[in-house]
């Protein structure tokens, strides 16, 4: 993480390009040689600029122009993981030709992105390079930073087995391989815990894709209920809020105790005014690409967040 007076961190961007050069001018930094910069700050990037939006090689290169120069740092988030998976061959006897199998899902998650590096294959190539270089995670002295989901035993064991915040070769073919550590890890990191729904009951998500699982947060002390946890844009059907949650499911669930330092999370797809969800966690994922807002926030060493830290443009439908 590069040294500053203060940190700038901004939640998901999904190829919104013109709206980080919005936010960017709005915060003071300027385009110098192609490299937005700031005198006195950084920016850190909470993952997911690929996929979805208007502009995504556009965001993908003002990213990695910033942070190849010093300028900003960047975690990875699920959907830089799902880039780099999709276009990684398997091994032979996988069983699939490649990481992340090209299914009509998996093939909608990524059009957008393959569209618009179509005329740049050496390009793609070169940001799939850096994407796979990307930390899991940051820890300052003052803050940490994730994609989704801080979860102390899984960074624990990922130290204990690599001495490092990346990905290796093997913790990557590991990440497509349903319960190994490196399927729950990234699982747990970049997309958050879920709960399974009870059989029968499905929600149809206002993104087209139909899930029967739920996200959960990992701020509530002591859940009682699914309404106690649930995080996610989409309503549980019927009555489901008040569903009592089993020992079973509250083993799946985390706690992200309020005396830690301050978190910075993306991924959730919050809408409305930008706040703090506890006093020590800020989701900064307000559903940019949906015409929402792209948020940043602005940190200077305080050791208590504050909500007026918060800055932020909603995007304009010209984005498009």
């Amino acid at each position: 993480m590069p040294p500053a007076a203060g940190y700038d961190l901004i939640g998901d961007i999904h190829g919104c390009a013109h709206t980080l050069e919005r936010l960017l001018t709005l915060m003071g930094y300027e385009c110098q040689d192609n490299v937005w910069q700031h005198p006195e700050r950084k920016v850190i990037f909470l993952g997911d600029i690929v996929d979805r939006g208007p502009r995504i090689r556009e965001a993908v290169q003002i990213a990695f122009n910033m942070v190849q120069n010093g300028h900003a740092a960047m975690v990875m988030g699920n959907h830089e993981h799902n880039a780099i998976t999709y276009c990684t061959r398997a091994p032979e006897g996988f069983g699939e030709d490649y990481l992340r199998s090209h299914s009509v899902r998996h093939n909608r998650l990524i059009k957008e992105t393959l569209e618009q590096f179509e005329d740049y294959p050496e390009e793609w190539e070169m940001y799939l390079d850096w994407f796979r270089q990307l930390p899991l995670y940051l820890e300052h002295d003052q803050f940490r930073v994730i994609h989704a989901c801080w979860q102390k035993d899984l960074i624990a064991e990922l130290q204990a087995r690599t001495g490092d915040v990346y990905l290796t070769d093997e913790l990557l073919l590991e990440s497509v391989q349903r319960d190994s550590f490196g399927f729950i890890l990234m699982e747990q990191l970049t997309r958050g815990s879920h709960l399974r729904l009870p059989d029968g009951i499905q929600i149809h998500s206002g993104d087209g894709f139909t899930r029967r699982t739920f996200r959960t947060h990992f701020w509530a002390k002591d859940p009682i209920t699914y309404g106690d946890v649930i995080f996610q844009p989409d309503n549980l059907p019927g009555a489901l809020e008040d569903r009592l949650l089993t020992d079973k499911e509250r083993k799946y669930l985390h706690y992200y105790d309020r005396n830690e330092k301050p978190l910075f999370i993306g991924h959730y797809w919050c809408e409305g005014v930008p706040a703090l969800v506890t006093p020590n966690i800020a989701c900064l994922d307000y559903s940019a690409v949906k015409y929402g807002k792209l948020v940043c926030y602005r940190f200077s060493g305080e050791q208590q967040l504050d909500a007026n830290n918060f800055v932020w443009v909603s995007v304009d439908r010209d984005e498009s």
